[in-house]
């Protein structure tokens, strides 16, 4: 077989590099065409020498003459900003566009990439969040395809192998419950970065570690259910389940319970997505059952963690209010990073924003971009008002 061609968004960050670990243990099943990172120049000049992607791209335009001079006389052509982006979406020759693009930044790139009839292999949840009504007319229109990568909804897609769709009762979405599920509501003013990074499972990125531990992940990937299962938010639900091993059920009609277990690796879903429709021999995720004492679910605590109800709400208003959620997310977790505002300050703006924004029902991609920029400009004002 041919090596499947693939361009990777977002190459230099968590998923990026697990994305090229599967690479390089099935040589000659792909050919890397072209790879973009936001800013980090150092870790992509690398990743070039090793692989000689034709093209590479920096999300950050004021980046990229320092890149080339990183890679002065070598034939790739070096492109910037998210025209780069969508160029890369757009080359004939590739097959799979993985975006692992953080933040509301991947949404413009995803609609490209199906524009284009590729295969989108999508770990950037905020696209279909964000920009959820356009996505499934893009994909009958142009015969393009989306392959989750988030362990959640890979989970879903190979369970729901198992049935019809009109034999669905409802998705099940497991969630860790992050380092502060044990945590007393009135102890979240005191949470420092450190803490809030400390994920007891799951080795991530710093935007998606604190939306896990504010539930808001779990949130984004409700939504991002029922856009990309075209499924009632009603038919989705949420469960804690602290080990992180069952990473999604789906129960039938019959009541049947189906479930998908592996430990929590996120290259185990990055090769199911590559390879698919074939699965291939892996050690990725494998797991010895006998040495498991206990896997334990209970119900979300949506009195301490809001943001997971408010999802539900916007899941439920539709349109460009779930644009609003998070992109008010976005900010307000960039500026808990930057230490500006407390922990338990994160929820309280993004659900002040998404009271203060009026909602487009039958959004445009043009609305969606409106509605981010607005969202971005009111959470902005909101931190000022909240700063440590």
């Amino acid at each position: 077989m041919n090596p499947k061609k693939i361009v990777l968004l977002g190459s230099t960050g968590s998923i990026g590099r697990s994305t090229l670990e599967v690479v390089d243990r099935h040589p000659g099943a792909f050919e890397i065409v072209a790879l973009a990172a936001h800013a980090n120049t150092k870790l992509l000049a690398e990743q070039y020498r090793k692989y000689r992607p034709t093209f590479l791209c920096l999300g950050a335009p004021d980046r990229a003459e320092q890149l080339k001079q990183q890679l002065k006389g070598e034939s790739v052509e070096i492109l910037s900003g998210n025209e780069g982006l969508l160029s890369l979406a757009a080359l004939e020759q590739v097959d799979i566009v993985v975006n692992a693009v953080v933040g509301a930044a991947g949404l413009t790139v995803s609609i490209e990439t199906l524009k284009n009839g590729k295969s989108l292999a999508l770990a950037n949840k905020e696209s279909l969040v964000a920009g959820g009504p356009l996505f499934q007319p893009l994909v009958k229109k142009h015969k393009g395809r989306i392959l989750p990568i988030d362990s959640e909804h890979s989970a879903i897609w190979q369970v729901l192998t198992c049935g019809r769709p009109t034999e669905i009762k409802r998705l099940i979405i497991t969630a860790s419950g992050g380092p502060f599920r044990q945590l007393p509501a009135e102890e979240f003013p005191k949470i420092t970065l450190k803490q809030a990074l400390n994920h007891p499972t799951w080795s991530m990125g710093d935007k998606i570690t604190i939306d896990s531990a504010t539930l808001v992940n779990k949130g984004l990937e409700v939504i991002e259910a029922v856009n990309l299962f075209e499924i009632p938010i009603d038919k989705v639900d949420v469960v804690i389940h602290p080990q992180s091993i069952v990473h999604s059920m789906v129960e039938f009609i019959d009541s049947s319970i189906i479930a998908q277990l592996s430990s929590p690796d996120m290259r185990l879903p990055i090769s199911y997505a590559l390879f698919w429709p074939q699965r291939v021999e892996s050690e990725f995720g494998q797991m010895d059952l006998s040495r498991l004492t206990s896997l334990t679910f209970e119900p979300p605590d949506t009195a301490k963690f809001p943001a997971l109800k408010l999802a539900y709400e916007v899941a439920h208003t539709g349109g460009t209010a779930p644009a609003v959620f998070n992109a008010a997310n976005e900010v307000a977790v960039k500026a808990f990073l930057k230490e500006m505002i407390t922990f338990d300050r994160i929820t309280d703006i993004i659900a002040s924003v998404v009271e203060n924004i009026n909602v487009v029902s039958e959004p445009s991609l043009n609305d969606i971009l409106a509605a981010d920029t607005s969202a971005r400009k009111l959470a902005g004002k909101e931190i000022e008002k909240a700063k440590c």
